[in-house]
């Protein structure tokens, strides 16, 4: 990755930055928003003004990377419980939790393997360790197996639905009703391979929402618990009822209050395979997601508040 210029299409509505790691596979986010920075991108026929700025399917983009770039590096993440059978962590926003034909970038399996080399040995597959996964451009805690036994044992809790996963979501429009469950099957969206929907022959997916603050008829923000683990479960869900995620643009549209689909796996409860002990973990509220709560309540002043931000 030395001296190259690449010109090609973005093949979806997206910020400028995930657009260029998209596509240039050598190149991670950050490294994109430093081209960006020096002046080294251009969108069409002028030189791209910043990372956030939105791109349409088709905008034309060249990027020119210099001879000295730096390689991408798997990125840190946060680690929120470790033994020697099991690693949880906060999976920052923007990360694959593993490697996407056509998705370029360090994943979270990448991360992983730097942290606990051990994990290579695990299943024999380029997802060692992978239990569930969590979107892109959504954080929050997710659990990784470090040994072929935990692999299993987990699997298996996955499998049988016995399992704790609670979200964070901010929503367009006002929610009514307050509470609710969404019992609706999903799949392949026939209009549109990339996408997900409600479709009658589909898979079984139930998620339970709770409306804990109502910023006005602007927004509100949702703790959401999936019985199911479906595909963009959530997103699609949301959508359905007519609240789609803030900054979701695949199912909604963008959002000036986050530069991503305001969507944090915020509580995991399982047992562990050490012990056999039931455990919950909670990944802390993330910059973005706390910024985009607190515009909200000094836009619509003398809503309670319930979510603490640090």
């Amino acid at each position: 990755m030395s001296g190259d210029t690449h010109r090609f299409a973005a093949d979806a509505t997206d910020r400028l930055d995930r657009a260029i790691a998209a596509a240039v596979p050598a190149l991670s986010r950050a490294q994109a928003q430093r081209l960006i920075a020096a002046g080294r991108v251009r969108v069409g026929d002028a030189p791209a003004a910043h990372a956030a700025h939105a791109v349409d399917a088709g905008t034309l983009i060249e990027v020119s990377i210099p001879a000295d770039a730096p390689p991408a590096v798997p990125p840190a993440f946060t680690v929120l419980f470790e033994d020697e059978h099991t690693l949880v962590l906060d999976k920052p926003a923007g990360l694959l939790v593993h490697a996407v034909p056509g998705r370029g970038g360090p994943t979270l399996v990448d991360a992983v393997r730097a942290h606990a080399p051990e994990i290579g040995d695990i299943d024999g597959s380029d997802r060692p360790g992978v239990v569930h996964r969590l979107d892109r451009d959504t954080s929050g805690v997710l659990a990784y197996a470090k040994t072929e036994a935990a692999w299993a044992y987990l699997k298996q809790q996955w499998r049988e639905r016995d399992t704790l996963k609670q979200y964070l979501a901010l929503v367009a429009d006002r929610v009514d009703p307050a509470a609710g469950i969404i019992d609706a099957a999903l799949g392949p969206d026939p209009n549109d391979p990339r996408r997900r929907a409600v479709v009658e022959r589909g898979e079984s997916a139930l998620s339970e929402y709770h409306v804990h603050e109502q910023y006005g008829d602007e927004a509100a923000l949702l703790e959401v618990r999936i019985f199911t683990g479906r595909t963009h479960q959530i997103r699609v869900h949301l959508e359905a009822i007519g609240h789609p995620i803030l900054g979701d643009v695949h199912y909604g549209r963008a959002s000036d209050l986050i530069p991503r689909q305001a969507l944090h796996a915020w509580r995991l409860g399982f047992r562990l395979p050490a012990t056999d002990a039931w455990r919950e973990f909670e990944a802390p509220v993330p910059a973005d997601f706390a910024a985009a709560v607190a515009a909200l309540r000094a836009r619509h002043r003398g809503v309670p508040p319930w979510l603490e931000l640090s």
